[in-house]
């Protein structure tokens, strides 16, 4: 079989000297490809520029974020009052008619970790702490009624067998979106339907309500036979019509794995092996999405009707907010058109520093007037998205900080631990100390002041992405994860962090999470 030595220059990462992570280098790289692997790429719609990128980052690594310090309330993060809440509210309220509004939902996650501790109790043969709470409370849960007319056994290993294997309902393969998560007198509620409920009173424009969910190809058709089944009933419900999307992870999005020494890895065949780059990789599917505004959310952060309330009411507000500092961007670029005054762009400076997430160093103001205006377009010309955090609780997972390019300047980022260098008492402690937890609640803006649609793609920071170490076939491999969804996808975009009550994040992480007095209807 033939193969190819290529060496080629990639000059793919000179960033924007107000972004976070600004890097500005050239590598060579040197790979073997055979002509099956350049047929294998041509296939998969992967460039082969792509595979060398990301065979370097696994040579040399991923550069650590430079945290400043954390967002705090006012430094970061805005505490809106209850009037303000209120005004935000109506806001929303008073223009969503004229506006397309989408909810995005990622869904295609197996809800296998999700069950962990049942999946130790069989393979151990002993019980667990949670094992044993599943037990002792199952006829709490959603799916008790449906799991025991096919267990009546009271052996737990066969009622645990039963939910999670095929010949059961298979809870351990589904989905967590396909799941009985809520109890209510007419039967049970997956999120799927939960989702679709909490859309029909912020994602419409009072006719119509938008929901793309991405999924893995063997659930679509579940997905879709749900939601069928349901349209009618919700439709007359609500008095209002759904146009639900689904969308799967695009195979061009996959990154190759490599062997411990950094060398292509290969299956039996002699094939590359690639893996799915995780929740970044779904950034090509929000790109696809055409709308004003774009609210994210989990799958598993739902809640039954009853606790709804305070979820909607901030969804509604962080939109009306999003919508009025759009306004005032488009505003200002339209201006930046005309005669401009140092008045105008010290005004502006304040706003991107108040409203953006964005505080230019001290060099900014020894920039001419023709600099200092293309800087304040670069700013104001971008995507922008409103982050609801809540107050840090201890959950893992990132949280919002303001962060440096190196140059002076510095942006709000949400940043994961695994981009921080614990290893750096300075960055562990400033990541410790974080207030706020992010939980991924946001709400998005990907159309410029024109009215055109951003390419999302360019507002990443390829070098903000993970390397994982796994086994495949019983041989080791590091794989390569894509800049985070909410993390590095988004690191040039304009954000703007919003406090948000502690009770609109519900997610449900293990099976016992569902014993919550959140997820119960009382």
């Amino acid at each position: 079989m033939a193969y190819y030595c290529f060496l080629i220059e990639i000059y793919s990462f000179k960033m924007s000297n107000i972004g976070v992570n600004s890097i500005n280098f050239e590598f060579k790289s040197m790979c073997m490809l055979s002509e099956r692997d350049l047929v294998d790429l041509k296939n998969r719609g992967i460039r082969v520029e792509d595979v060398y990128q990301q065979v370097e980052f696994f040579r040399n690594g991923f550069p650590w974020m430079n945290l400043e310090k954390s967002a705090v309330i006012g430094d970061g993060i805005l505490k809106l009052s209850e009037s303000e809440v209120g005004h935000w509210v109506n806001q929303f309220d008073i223009l969503k008619a004229n506006l397309q509004i989408v909810k995005m939902v990622p869904a295609s996650g197996a809800a296998t970790r999700m069950f962990k501790s049942l999946f130790e109790h069989i393979s151990e043969g002993k019980s667990n702490k949670e094992s044993d709470l599943f037990l002792s409370r199952l006829h709490e849960f959603a799916f008790s009624k449906a799991l025991l007319s096919l267990c009546p056994s009271q052996d737990s290993n066969e009622i645990i067998k039963t939910l999670l294997g095929e010949k059961g309902l298979d809870y351990g393969s589904l989905p967590k979106g396909l799941l009985a998560f809520h109890s209510y007198e007419d039967g049970s509620r997956t999120p799927l339907e939960e989702h679709l409920f909490e859309a029909a009173e912020y994602a419409s424009d009072g006719k119509k309500a938008r929901l793309h969910f991405t999924v893995s190809p063997e659930h679509r058709a579940r997905f879709l036979n749900l939601v069928g089944a349901l349209m009618p009933k919700l439709e007359s419900k609500f008095g209002i019509n759904y146009e639900v999307q689904f969308s799967e992870q695009k195979p061009a999005t996959d990154t190759v794995a490599v062997q411990l020494d950094n060398e292509l890895f290969r299956e039996k065949d002699g094939n590359m092996l690639f893996r799915p780059a995780g929740h970044g990789a779904l950034l090509e599917n929000l790109n696809e999405i055409k709308a004003d505004l774009i609210f994210i959310k989990n799958i598993d952060n739902v809640v039954p009707d009853a606790k709804r309330e305070s979820t909607i009411r901030y969804k509604k507000a962080i939109g009306g907010l999003l919508l009025s500092i759009t306004e005032k961007t488009k505003d200002y670029l339209l201006r930046l058109q005309g005669e401009i005054s140092e008045g105008l762009i010290m005004e502006i400076l304040a706003f991107t520093n108040s409203h953006l997430g964005i505080k230019m160093s001290n060099e900014f103001s020894h920039l001419s007037n023709e600099e200092k205006i293309d800087g304040l377009k670069n700013i104001l010309h971008r995507p922008t998205r409103i982050c609801g955090v809540v107050k840090n609780m201890g959950e893992p997972g990132g949280g919002p900080f303001w962060c440096s390019d190196g140059q002076g300047n510095f942006a709000l980022q949400l940043v994961e631990s695994a981009q921080v260098d614990m290893e750096n008492e300075t960055q562990k402690e400033i990541f410790s100390n974080s207030t706020h937890f992010n939980p991924v609640d946001l709400v998005c803006s990907t159309r410029d002041y024109e009215g055109k649609y951003f390419n999302l793609l360019g507002f990443r920071d390829m070098s903000t992405g993970f390397i994982t170490e796994k086994t495949k076939d019983g041989r080791k491999l590091k794989a390569q994860e894509l800049p985070g969804l909410w993390n590095g996808a988004m690191a040039h975009w304009n954000t703007i962090f919003v406090e948000v009550p502690l009770d609109t994040f519900n997610p449900v992480k293990t099976v016992t999470d569902l014993l919550r007095p959140a997820h119960q209807n009382d």
